[in-house]
């Protein structure tokens, strides 16, 4: 049909039950999940239930032994790098060097049912074991009470995994969409910098040093202990650092190289353990990790503590970390499947995250995410399925119960040393010129959350960070973005004058834009900003003679409305109204246009007044009559009352 012959839909809006089980669709179920039980069977819904609910039962009946072979591969290769960083990051969240073995065995078997990503690799992360270290030790001393802390951690860990769950069953991971990109990268290269510099404590070998995480007090502790700094330890340090580097470098360099990357702070790991067994580094001021039992998972629910003294603590650990570790796992998840053009479901992803921490804090496991290295090394080793994590859970099976005493000797410095070099990886100056170039706010809201984890705390510069980026969100919902359109030469396009100066504009005629919806919060800006376009206009045509008889709003942009926002058009159209000036609509959407008719709005617009397009509008308005002056006697007809309240309308223009 000729677009020319279309006419505005004015249907009856739609009852309230239709609208709302729209409304709740979009914001709730926006990837449609329920699209794939449509034309099924009883039988067939059940299976695509259970399919969609656990992943496993979708790809393991398809899986073949040549994917296994792959997986295998995979597995193997993120354990070597599971063991030393699994150690080492237990260390930095104070907690005994086994709990990060014990954390990359039962959560990656409980991410191999659940989880929705073929690449991600299950283990714990230095930024989240920094802040459950921080937050939990202002009420637990992991030096004078280790077993409260312990058991206190694992509560924390519970109360993540509830959440994360909640938060995928409700479908409300709209919340991790507030850790914007440049509050993670701010943080996480703040959470580095202040790791990289407590590592000094291992590096150097101190015996004392600072429980506090910003910048100032741990170089304040490290040059205060200067009497026990240790020339051997350094010596160790530095030389494992330098291998770890240049082992990234290669791999940065050839891609193709990169089992040595993932093979280095094992090798680091096992040098080093030879080193101070043979040298006997204790000797020399080269401490040790010590004691690691033989032996699986312990059962750890009896030690679940929500005492009220301590419980307020732990839901700010487990909220905060588990927000981290959400938006950082989804994110690597999604990242990676791009690669391959794979969908990841982010829901499905918080439900995975929230099952295996919940498991993991009854089995003596702390937060596990998906972290940047491990999952980069997975896909690279050639991983298919989620199977490369059970593999990885079953090697690090056999380590705990036939070798985990055998890294007792391991060097604090060489896990200090693995740590630094993971956390350097972290600092992406890159991405924040890159950010001050594109955007100068994100760069700020980047900044916040860099200087406050780094010279004030770790959850005040997050949560500054937070907050900077919802005052940019609520400026763009209060300050919408509007425009004067105006049609380009040879063209029935219209766009913004400002971008396309050489616009053609219509004498007597404007028509301006409206890029978001209209309601309490922007009401008052929009009213003025249309005023204000109006004057200008006004003034512009009172040089040439001429009069301005049409204001024309164009509102694809305006996806819906309140009831503040109708008022604030009714506001407008009696202002333009008492100035003789008509105003126009193009385009109202389904919901506005629903607001619009039950509102008798449309009743005082006039449906004459309603347009499809721009082109159909200016047409319209063209050819419309001149508007007449009003006689005397018409002006005598009016009541006192509204001639004052034309007065006043006119007076704001």
């Amino acid at each position: 049909m000729d677009s020319s012959n279309r006419t505005v839909s004015f249907a009856a809006p739609r009852g309230f039950g239709t609208t709302l089980k729209s409304d709740l669709k979009e914001t709730f179920f926006p990837d449609d999940p329920f699209k794939q039980f449509e034309n099924q069977k009883p039988l067939g819904k059940v299976k695509k239930g259970l399919q969609y609910l656990v992943p496993i039962c979708e790809w393991l009946p398809k899986y073949s032994l040549k994917t296994f072979q792959y997986d295998v591969l995979a597995g193997i290769t993120i354990t070597s790098l599971a063991i030393p960083q699994g150690i080492s990051y237990a260390k930095l969240g104070q907690l005994p060097p086994i709990v990060g073995l014990y954390s990359s065995f039962v959560p990656p078997i409980i991410y191999a049912i659940f989880g929705a990503s073929k690449y991600l690799a299950v283990g714990t992360v230095a930024a989240c074991s920094l802040l459950i270290a921080e937050i939990i030790g202002e009420v637990a001393s992991p030096k004078t009470e280790p077993a409260l802390y312990l058991h206190l951690v694992f509560t924390a860990t519970f109360v993540t995994g509830i959440m994360q769950t909640l938060l995928g069953v409700l479908r409300l991971g709209i919340l991790v969409d507030f850790l914007s990109h440049s509050t993670i990268t701010g943080f996480m290269g703040g959470t580095a910098v202040i790791i990289c510099l407590q590592q000094l404590k291992g590096m150097l070998g101190l015996k004392n040093f600072t429980t506090k995480t910003d910048v100032v007090n741990v170089l304040k502790s490290v040059f205060e202990h200067r009497k026990e700094w240790r020339w051997e330890s350094a010596v160790m340090g530095i030389i494992f650092l330098i291998l770890l580097q240049f082992t990234r470098w290669l791999r940065d360099r050839k891609p193709k190289l990169f089992w040595v990357s993932a093979m280095s702070p094992l090798v680091v790991v096992v040098s080093g353990c030879l080193i101070a067994y043979f040298a006997h580094a204790q000797d020399h001021g080269i401490p040790i990790v010590g004691d690691l039992k033989r032996g699986i998972n312990p059962p750890s629910i009896q030690f679940l503590n929500f005492d009220r003294k301590y419980f307020p603590q732990i839901v700010k650990a487990g909220a905060i970390t588990g927000l981290i570790a959400l938006a950082e796992g989804i994110a690597i998840g999604r990242s990676f499947g791009i690669m391959r053009n794979e969908n990841v479901d982010g829901n499905k992803e918080m439900i995975a995250y929230g099952l295996m921490n919940i498991v993991g804090s009854f089995t003596s496991c702390y937060l596990t995410t998906g972290p940047f290295s491990k999952t980069a090394v997975n896909y690279n080793a050639g991983a298919k399925t989620p199977m490369s994590n059970a593999v990885m859970a079953v090697f690090m099976a056999l380590v705990l119960l036939f070798l985990a005493p055998l890294f007792s000797y391991t060097p604090l410095v060489a896990l200090s040393a693995i740590i630094m070099s993971a956390m350097l990886g972290l600092i992406k100056y890159e991405e924040a010129i890159e950010l001050f170039k594109v955007d100068k706010f994100d760069f700020v809201v980047c900044m916040a959350a860099f200087l406050g984890v780094a010279f004030i705390s770790m959850d005040m510069g997050l949560g500054l960070s937070v907050v900077l980026g919802l005052v940019r969100a609520l400026l763009y919902v209060a300050r919408p973005g509007t425009c004067k359109l105006g049609r380009l030469p040879d063209s029935v396009l219209y766009r913004d004058v400002e971008q396309y100066p050489d616009a053609a504009r219509n004498s007597g005629i404007i028509v301006l834009q409206i890029g978001s919806p209209i309601y309490f919060a922007n009401g008052n800006y929009v009213r003025e900003r249309i005023l204000r376009w109006v004057r200008d206009e006004q003034s512009h045509l009172e040089t040439t003679g001429d009069e301005l008889q049409h204001v024309v709003l164009e509102l694809s942009g305006v996806v819906t409305i309140d009831m503040t926002g109708l008022e604030t058009l009714k506001e407008i159209n009696k202002t333009l109204s008492a100035n003789d000036v008509k105003l126009g609509i193009i385009n109202p959407r389904l919901k506005v246009m629903e607001k619009m008719i039950t509102s008798h709005f449309m009743d005082k617009l006039g449906k004459e007044n309603v347009y499809l397009s721009i082109e159909e509008a200016i047409e319209n308005c063209k050819f419309s009559t001149s508007k007449p002056k009003k006689t005397t006697s018409e002006s005598g007809n009016s009541s006192k009352g509204a001639g004052d309240a034309s007065d006043d309308a006119s007076q704001q223009v």
